[in-house]
């Protein structure tokens, strides 16, 4: 039997409670106990004028934005659409049924404005970590580093070729805002100062993005994601913006190290990471430190001819020489110095040679120096603490550290797949470095609300 026509009938009155319509197993609910911003407003006191028109509740702002990053949620005006008809992220906000949704131009205003002078948004991701610290997510003793590629707002048909492009000639008063900042971050380590080489193409729109052809197929202009994460639960520790260029990436692993030592007095006993950080500087960098580097080294010792490499030689530190497969001796001096400036200094590279009439008369030299009169090795800087990195790659630990590896990759593919941050919407590094800690922060609020469930209530009846 067809059933009667369904019609709305406006009511008088309604009795509706937007908890009650929310679900217990909603992710929101599980979220928003750990999202704390009682300390916002005291930090943005400083950023706001005591007289005029009261302004938009900032905690509502940062809601918003979070629930945007959590979802997926792009792009601001949708944003605010999806808030004004979703139930749950009303909830979420603080918003009843009849309260107004903020226009989409007030988070540009004051994402450029206070948000950024305060920098109010690292403030938030760091109180989040701390949260996760708190609830014993991240004990700091083993970290992971990596970076990834994020494709920035510009295009190759909206550049100029390198040969064409002078920053000493663009107007900064004139310039849009990601050209501002482009300038100003020409001596920054993480951007302009990071490398002499000039990228291939500069886009108009965003020209601290870096051209590049990283992941073998077309080239694309990007910024560089890095994470420093805890590798208990994979908690994101700490978040910084680059150029995407290796010296840049590297560059920013000591920034994250230093700033997590500074804010929450952790000094890991593992660094894990790929061979990109391998480096003679890094690795020495951290064993200066007493952090174990569980790193494969960069090293291009090996040689074409198949003759013996730097490995079949011993390493004598107490008197300063190698030892060839042989027993005879690689020195780098073999007099006495006077004047102790002019001998051995211990820094920077050496050259260690073995004497041209020993290696003649030597039976092995075809193994050992065929197209030479005489062995020579060069030993590196940081050389022994290359050797402490080639050590632990031989243990144990080495294989788990490898593994544990992966959870930085796993966050990447994350962040791309599930919150859609493929392709930046906001452009210039202050703009990447907004959207880089927003969706860290809403990775790690996900893995706290993942780990630990909000507690089921009963359904009332």
């Amino acid at each position: 039997m067809l059933g009667p026509r369904q019609e709305a009938q406006a009511a008088l009155f309604y009795e509706f409670s937007l908890e009650n319509h929310v679900p217990q197993d909603h992710l929101l609910r599980s979220i928003d106990r750990f999202v704390d911003l009682s300390s916002i407003r005291a930090h943005l006191a400083d950023f706001y004028s005591h007289t005029g028109r009261p302004s938009v509740d900032p905690e509502l702002l940062i809601r918003m934005l979070l629930v945007g990053y959590c979802f997926g949620i792009r792009s601001e005006r949708r944003l605010c659409e999806e808030v004004h008809l979703n139930l749950a992220y009303r909830w979420f906000c603080r918003l009843d049924l009849n309260d107004r949704i903020p226009d989409h131009s007030t988070f540009s205003k004051n994402r450029h404005g206070r948000f950024r002078e305060s920098e109010l948004l690292r403030h938030l991701f760091e109180t989040t970590v701390a949260r996760c610290i708190e609830e014993g997510l991240a004990s700091g003793q083993r970290m992971a580093v990596d970076a990834s590629l994020i494709e920035a707002d510009a295009n190759k048909q909206n550049s100029t070729p390198k040969e064409e492009w002078d920053a000493s000639t663009v107007d900064p008063v004139d310039a849009p805002r990601a050209v501002r900042e482009y300038l100003e971050t020409l001596d920054e380590a993480a951007f302009g100062a990071a490398s002499e080489v000039q990228p291939k193409f500069t886009p108009h729109s965003d020209p601290a993005s870096q051209w590049t052809a990283a992941r073998k197929g077309p080239a694309f202009f990007s910024y560089s994601d890095n994470y420093l994460i805890d590798t208990d639960h994979g908690v994101i520790l700490d978040v910084e913006p680059t150029r995407s260029i290796r010296q840049a990436e590297v560059g920013s692993t000591k920034t994250m190290l230093l700033r997590v030592k500074d804010k929450f007095d952790l000094v890991p006993d593992w660094m894990i990471a790929d061979t990109a950080y391998g480096s003679g500087p890094m690795l020495g960098w951290l064993v200066g430190r007493k952090i174990d580097p569980y790193i494969p080294v960069i090293d291009k010792a090996g040689r074409p001819d198949g003759s013996w490499t730097r490995a079949d030689f011993e390493w004598d530190a107490e008197i300063d020489q190698y030892i060839c497969p042989k027993g005879h001796a690689l020195k780098q001096f073999r007099r006495n110095y006077s004047d102790p400036n002019r001998g051995p200094t211990g820094k920077g590279r050496a050259k260690y040679r073995a004497q041209k009439l020993t290696c003649q008369a030597c039976p092995s030299k075809h193994k050992c120096c065929p197209n030479a009169d005489a062995r020579s090795i060069t030993r590196e800087e940081h050389e022994d603490a290359r050797q402490v990195a080639r050590d632990l790659a031989k243990t144990d630990d080495y294989v788990i550290a490898m593994k544990r590896r992966k959870k930085v990759e796993i966050l990447f593919a994350h962040l791309k797949r599930i919150l859609g941050l493929s392709r930046l919407r906001l452009r210039g590094p202050c703009g990447a470095n907004d959207e880089f800690l927003l969706a860290a922060t809403a990775q790690n609020l996900r893995k706290l609300a993942k780990i630990i469930p909000a507690p089921q209530q009963p359904a009332k009846s």
